[in-house]
């Protein structure tokens, strides 16, 4: 048991931390605060590898470490992270001696990308002692520039492949992610518990992975930034995959700073990932961001894509206002997806997912005291065997892909797919407007989380799936709230132009005018 004067301590320090006030901008290099809430010490169990703290480097993580401890756990908990590392104050002292980037910063890692000190689950009771004992590349990035491994968060189990029935944010492993700003509504996925703990102030970023809108709605719904980068700026291996195509990790933080900064960290080529060898990346994703100015640049709104909640279009018309009011060009544009882009991307989904899978699956050591699973095959086999696994929802989907193996209809289907996402409806949209940039509104506020029912999105807002089909970067910033549930703005650019990306939305960034909601903590109720 930790003495009273330690977690006394522990508290002081993520009061500091937490406090917006000039000493917490003063602790941190960059700007953004988590949210405040009143954390009274209690007389707890802090996790083994959580040490007394000897910098304010190492006192935010205890004080994070203790938020997590305080604030995630239990029947009204966020429920966002599965696990700790168990060496959490020894990485902070050993980095930031060394004067990295990161300079031990904590960042928490979606638990389908594999860190060597914890088991990488997916989310799935089949893979719940898969300790592989590896780094995935991205992950030696991050603690090469100096990042902190906190620990693993949660995630719509198999990244929400499994079941057309799922409710985002639950696995069988990790039970399900609550939203900081309504404990009672959805934190979506699949990128939950990254979400919704850079929401809560667990950690100072995450890192979540993205096929098609889960890096971008947890952000969105759970009020954070978060970036899907251009497919191949970030390595893919040794991460449980969904498609070979559409699949990047990229960073969830509080700030669009922050972001880049973390991508930064984690970017770079692998000689094991094909897709990483091509890519076109910029040194420092930072650069220029704090004096990027929007006067002048063309900006095409997707009227189309706006959706159909009046409450959302207020927010955004609002958002929009304050891009023109910066200088932007804004450029209205009226435009119907071809149809034909769901049917192919989906048949590409679902022939990847079984070869992708097969391939991970082969890869992973031999899990001890258990059969460990070597194809999809396997894991239908384990799933029809746990009761725990499928009493909410099914695994149609992972059924499908198990009977989808007609090679020539896939590559035709995947031709198909990147060319309507990508020359035809991105390339032609920016050309033909002749924009830099193209926005929508990203999702429109947090659903009531229902087990039984599974989600209830709303269809008609977001233009998100032709950058995660074409492999484009997209990015969404918080821009306010419909009844203190937070919504975000997304920008979407040219393969490549990451940087040009999170430039435009660190403008905007600045230009806001709305007063962001802060986390509750508590039940949704009418203001």
């Amino acid at each position: 048991m930790k003495s009273r004067a330690s977690l006394l301590f522990a508290a002081t320090i993520a009061a500091i931390a937490l406090s917006p006030a000039p000493l917490a901008a003063q602790l941190e290099s960059i700007r953004g605060a988590p949210p405040t809430i009143d954390i009274t010490p209690q007389r707890i169990e802090l996790p083994p590898g959580v040490e007394p703290a000897t910098t304010m480097a190492e006192g935010r993580a205890v004080g994070q470490v203790y938020r997590i401890v305080t604030l995630d756990g239990g029947p009204d908990g966020i429920n966002s992270v599965i696990a700790l590392a168990p060496d959490i104050t020894k990485q902070v002292r050993n980095l930031q001696r060394r004067g990295l980037p990161l300079d031990g910063r904590a960042v928490l890692v979606k638990d389908n990308i594999e860190t060597r000190e914890l088991p990488t689950t997916a989310g799935s009771l089949a893979l719940k002692d898969n300790m592989t004992g590896r780094d995935a590349p991205l992950i030696a990035n991050l603690r090469a520039a100096g990042g902190v491994v906190m620990g693993k968060t949660n995630l719509s189990e198999w990244a929400n492949i499994r079941s057309n029935d799922s409710t985002s944010g639950w696995s069988a492993v990790g039970g399900l992610t609550r939203n900081p700003h309504a404990i009672d509504r959805n934190s979506c996925g699949s990128s939950s518990g990254s979400g919704a703990a850079v929401a809560a102030g667990f950690a100072w970023g995450a890192i979540g992975t993205e096929t098609n809108g889960s890096i971008t709605c947890p952000a969105s719904i759970n009020g954070v930034v978060g970036f899907k980068p251009s497919v191949g700026i970030v390595s893919r291996t040794h991460v449980v995959p969904i498609s070979s195509t559409q699949d990047t990790a990229g960073p969830m933080t509080r700030t669009v700073y922050d972001a880049a900064l973390l991508l930064t960290a984690i970017a770079g080529e692998d000689e094991a990932d094909a897709a990483t060898l091509d890519a076109v990346r910029v040194s420092d994703y930072t650069a220029g961001l704090g004096d990027f100015s929007l006067e002048g640049v063309r900006i095409g709104v997707m009227r189309d894509q706006i959706g159909n909640d009046a409450r959302v279009a207020g927010v955004y018309e609002k958002a929009l206002a304050d891009l023109e009011a910066a200088g932007a060009e804004l450029v209205d544009i009226e435009f119907e997806m071809n149809e034909e882009i769901w049917d192919a991307s989906f048949t590409v989904l679902m022939f990847e997912l079984r070869e992708e899978m097969g391939k991970y699956l082969a890869s992973i050591p031999q899990i001890d005291g258990a059969d460990t699973p070597r194809s999809l095959a396997d894991l239908i086999a384990f799933n029809e065997g746990s009761e725990a696994e499928m009493r909410w929802f099914n695994q149609d989907l992972f059924e499908l892909a198990e009977t989808t193996t007609d090679r020539e209809a896939y590559e035709a289907a995947r031709a198909k797919a990147l060319r309507i996402a990508g020359k035809e409806t991105l390339d032609a949209l920016m050309a033909q407007h002749n924009v830099q940039f193209l926005t929508a509104p990203t999702r429109g506020p947090a659903w009531m989380s229902d087990l039984v029912l599974g989600d209830q999105f709303n269809g008609s807002i977001g233009f998100g799936t032709p950058a995660a089909v074409a492999g484009y970067p997209h990015l969404t910033v918080p821009m306010g709230d419909v009844e203190n549930l937070p919504v975000g703005i997304s920008f979407f650019g040219a393969k490549w132009d990451d940087h040009g990306v999170l430039k435009v939305g660190a403008a905007y960034e600045r230009a806001r005018s709305a007063e962001l909601p802060k986390p509750s903590f508590k039940r949704w109720s009418p203001q």
